[in-house]
């Protein structure tokens, strides 16, 4: 997709796929036939611009066309450069604008217990996104008003646009800081399935606190030149980089 666009952000998307890949097809309680079903869970990606990820699963959940994949970033595409619910109905949010996220996620946790309702919200940051204030703010909502069917999952991949986090605003020690903000910590693997599959189930028996798992990422996973490369947060691959990242891929 990315390549097609000439345009788009390949190292976070890459590092987010076993995440949304486990949410998707194992943990997530939804219906692609029904996508406004009211006890569906519920998905954030609060770094939207790490929309090629969630738009090759939602298609092969079956929510949008395969086909119409590589239109990414045209004009007129559903699938636009950030998630648009303009364009597909079935995203809960239209992302992209950092920091908000988790307030939107921790807003739809609380209107479904006020429903007595049964879904659970996930929303996915980026370690960069999580300098902004706005996230504080909201984690200190969310423990206070124990909105436990709520999962925030940090994409800890420790690079963001400018470079290597420690080097712009460092986070560590981050899950000490998520603990003082009275959230549930896990720090699985964010790219071994099964260690995702147990933080979510912890999760989801994590009651009275909300909970937060810190997933331990590679930037540009399985793509080895661009694998802790800053470069590629936001550059498309040329045509023999094309070549050679789907190789490796295959």
């Amino acid at each position: 997709m990315i390549y097609h666009a000439k345009s788009g952000h390949p190292g976070g998307s890459l590092s987010a796929v076993e995440t949304l890949v486990t949410l998707y097809f194992d943990v997530m309680n939804h219906r692609p036939e029904q996508p406004d079903w009211k006890d569906r869970d519920r998905f954030i990606l609060s770094k939207g611009h790490a929309a090629p990820v969630l738009y090759a699963v939602l298609a092969e959940c079956g929510y949008t066309p395969k086909d119409q994949l590589n239109t990414l970033r045209e004009m007129g595409s559903i699938y636009q450069g950030h998630p648009d619910m303009r364009f597909i109905p079935a995203l809960e949010a239209s992302t992209g604008s950092l920091g908000l996220g988790l307030s939107l996620a921790l807003g739809m946790g609380l209107a479904a217990k006020l429903d007595n309702s049964p879904s659970r919200t996930y929303v996915m940051v980026g370690d960069g996104e999580i300098q902004e204030g706005q996230i504080w703010e909201a984690a200190m909502f969310g423990a206070y008003h124990h909105v436990d069917n709520v999962c925030c999952i940090v994409d800890y991949n420790k690079i963001q646009l400018d470079g290597w986090v420690k080097d712009i605003m460092g986070l560590e020690p981050l899950a000490d800081k998520w603990r003082a903000f009275g959230w549930h910590v896990i720090q699985p693997d964010g790219h071994s399935i099964a260690e995702l599959q147990a933080a979510f189930a912890e999760a989801a028996a994590t009651k009275i606190k909300p909970t937060v798992i810190i997933a331990e990422t590679v930037k540009g996973k399985g793509v080895s030149f661009m694998e802790n490369n800053p470069k590629f947060h936001g550059v498309a691959p040329s045509a023999d980089e094309y070549k050679k990242a789907m190789e490796e891929l295959q």
